[in-house]
């Protein structure tokens, strides 16, 4: 069985074909500035890359151009379409609407419609992959995979919000996360690579990169996750502002004289470590900053360590204890000195950090970076959405 998988952007698509059998990814991709001058696609299949320049006004395009290169005569892996046996799109948020894995079809679609504006960087554009795959490969399955389908076991405690339950009930407002697939895929591989049932396990589960979320998973299920209503609730991140008091939101959005849809922008696009820094929100740019003597650049990363700290604190106390650490995605895979700094002070609760082992060179192997005496185990795995995607869609068929 192949499995194609596509995550739309809304001026961007990537895409994986796996064959599930054996799990191989073979051929990947991306397109880039989908409805902007000087669009580009690069393939990777067979151990090499080709890129192609060429415009693509929409995202049909964009899939056209896709199809066409699975199966070109030197850079495609196919015969026919024939051997893609589905789809399998990202979708960031499902509302209460989606509980799981999800066939397209019409009906589906309409519904997608309705809760788009749950996610609005997100889901329009989702919904613009569905759509171009679906002109483009009519009568081919397709599954609808959410990121918020792993959050959906948190108890009603969790995900509620201190409002009017009235308006709980008629608009769905509560926390739905985000990076579910992410999150679900670490924490199998966790239990997998400590030779332990899942169902016996503790684990928290940092998914840190320009989007962050940290999830508490028992037993292989999540009880808790930092994201809420959108993806803007949590820790800081690259430019979102993460946790703020909402008077205080209210109050810089009066004196700037921006009206809500400004503000809102304005808490997604130009806060989180970019707003705090000045600088920059990689962060790569952020250490060398510091590094260089800028005292911003030192508060936006001491911010983001001391919240994913919080959290990690707030999800033992609800696990009720702790097994397992996993830092996942490009900052937690990637930066040893923000995970020194996230752990740094939890030695008390039998979390203890080798610096050594911390410091390796990221190789796409899981990595443990606790002391021979730490309690908790610390692991450093990388992630794959694409993978869990995959798995999902296939299972549905």
């Amino acid at each position: 069985m192949k499995i194609l998988v596509i995550n739309a952007g809304s001026s961007s698509l990537k895409y994986q074909l796996i064959q599930m059998e054996t799990e191989e990814v073979i051929a990947k991709g991306g397109c880039e500035r989908i409805g902007i001058a000087g669009g580009k696609l690069t393939h990777k299949a067979h151990g090499e890359t080709y890129v192609v320049e060429q415009e693509m006004p929409t995202h049909t395009d964009a899939i056209s151009l896709v199809l066409k290169m699975l199966v070109d005569k030197k850079a495609g892996c196919i015969a026919s379409m024939d051997e893609i046996d589905a789809v399998g799109h990202r979708v960031v948020a499902s509302g209460e609407a989606f509980k799981k894995t999800t066939l397209v079809d019409d009906k589906v679609m309409e519904t997608m419609e309705e809760i788009a504006e749950l996610a609005p960087l997100h889901n329009p554009a989702a919904i613009l992959g569905v759509n171009a795959c679906r002109a483009v490969m009519p009568g081919k399955k397709m599954a609808l995979v959410f990121d918020t389908s792993f959050h959906a076991t948190m108890p009603d405690y969790a995900y509620m919000y201190a409002v009017d339950y009235d308006d709980y009930k008629k608009y769905k407002v509560r926390r739905y996360g985000a990076h579910g697939t992410s999150h679900k895929y670490v924490s199998g591989e966790a239990a997998k690579y400590l030779k332990r049932d899942l169902k016996d396990l503790k684990i928290v589960t940092c998914h840190l990169g320009n989007g962050s979320s940290i999830s508490a998973v028992k037993g292989g299920t999540c009880i808790d996750t930092s994201m809420g209503f959108t993806p803007l609730a949590g820790v800081p991140m690259g430019t979102r502002s993460g946790d703020i008091d909402y008077a205080a939101a209210e109050f810089i959005f009066r004196k700037r004289g921006m009206d809500l849809s400004e503000g809102l922008t304005y808490l997604n696009k130009k806060c989180g470590v970019l707003g705090v820094s000045g600088v920059s929100s990689d962060f790569r740019d952020l250490a060398a900053a510091k590094d260089a003597g800028n005292d911003r650049a030192r508060l936006a990363l001491d911010m983001f360590a001391y919240s994913c700290k919080k959290y990690i604190g707030a999800y033992m106390a609800a696990l009720g204890g702790l097994d397992v650490i996993v830092f996942t995605a490009g900052i937690g895979e990637n930066t040893p000195d923000v995970r020194r700094d996230v752990v740094s002070g939890l030695e008390a609760f039998g979390i203890e950090l080798d610096e050594k082992k911390n410091n390796f060179k990221n190789d796409g192997a899981i990595h443990e970076i606790q002391k021979a005496s730490s309690r908790v185990k610390i692991l450093v795995i990388p992630t794959n959405e694409e993978l869990v995607i995959a798995r999902e869609t296939a299972a549905l068929l």
